[in-house]
């Protein structure tokens, strides 16, 4: 594991502690055994989890671009953690809420939460759109996280609203991230958001183009957004 953390501060500017090393180290354990029994992930070497899943998740900090940790996140379509968990591995004084619409990929993330010892992690089974139009988490968090869950307008409906303002949303995408987001500048401007970068990321070994989209929030979203289950996928927002 020793070598990929030297990595993250190379490639990332992360330092992680003994401690963090070694939850890290935990998380590696508990997601192996527990691929054998439910389909977490395809991703099932170790040297490949720590490039594809955990050095991958930590690149989001790329482009938090703040001097302190954000205060609140909501990973969206977290699946088996990423890149909410890692993130808040780094950062363990942020508060955490995972969100996804698979039970037993919530309760895999919470047994990890125990196990690690994360304290301020709320696991949701729920609709993306669903959670926009809930007052408890509605325009309430600090960072907004989603990696390759669904198309840009459909993924910008999902994020968005749960974006305070002030806040932002960053988004992990594959190479066609550089179009998709020039396309989808009317409706992120529609749903309250402003486009401040696409970043590339490089990680040893993984192929193709990999980049983060900035957005920053800095208007209310529309009553109206994110419309009801189902919708944004299948009547994503004109661009």
């Amino acid at each position: 594991m020793d070598h990929w953390i030297e990595c993250a501060e190379s490639l990332f500017g992360l330092k992680l502690n003994a401690r963090q090393s070694e939850q890290f180290q935990q998380y590696m354990q508990i997601l192996l055994e527990w691929n054998t029994k439910i389909n977490l992930t395809a991703i099932r070497q170790p040297d490949e989890i720590v490039l594809k899943h955990f050095l991958d998740s930590l690149s989001v900090a790329k482009a938090w671009l703040k001097a302190i940790p954000p205060a609140s996140l909501v990973d969206i379509g977290s699946g088996a953690g990423f890149p909410g968990i890692p993130l808040k591995i780094l950062w363990p004084e942020m508060k955490l809420t995972l969100v996804d619409s698979v039970a037993k990929k919530m309760n895999f993330c919470l047994l990890v939460a125990d196990a690690l010892q994360l304290d301020g992690v709320q696991v949701l089974t729920s609709r993306a759109e669903e959670l926009g139009q809930n007052p408890q988490h509605r325009e309430k968090y600090h960072l907004v996280t989603a990696r390759a869950v669904a198309a840009m307008p459909t993924l910008l409906e999902y994020t968005l609203p749960l974006a305070k303002p002030g806040g932002c949303v960053i988004l992990q995408k594959g190479e066609s991230a550089p179009a998709e987001a020039q396309n989808a500048k009317n409706i992120i401007h529609k749903l309250g958001g402003d486009l401040k970068g696409v970043l590339p990321v490089e990680i040893p070994g993984i192929e193709g183009a990999r980049y983060l989209l900035r957005i920053d929030k800095n208007a209310r979203t529309p009553q109206a957004y994110p419309r009801r289950t189902g919708i944004p996928a299948k009547s994503p927002l004109s661009q």
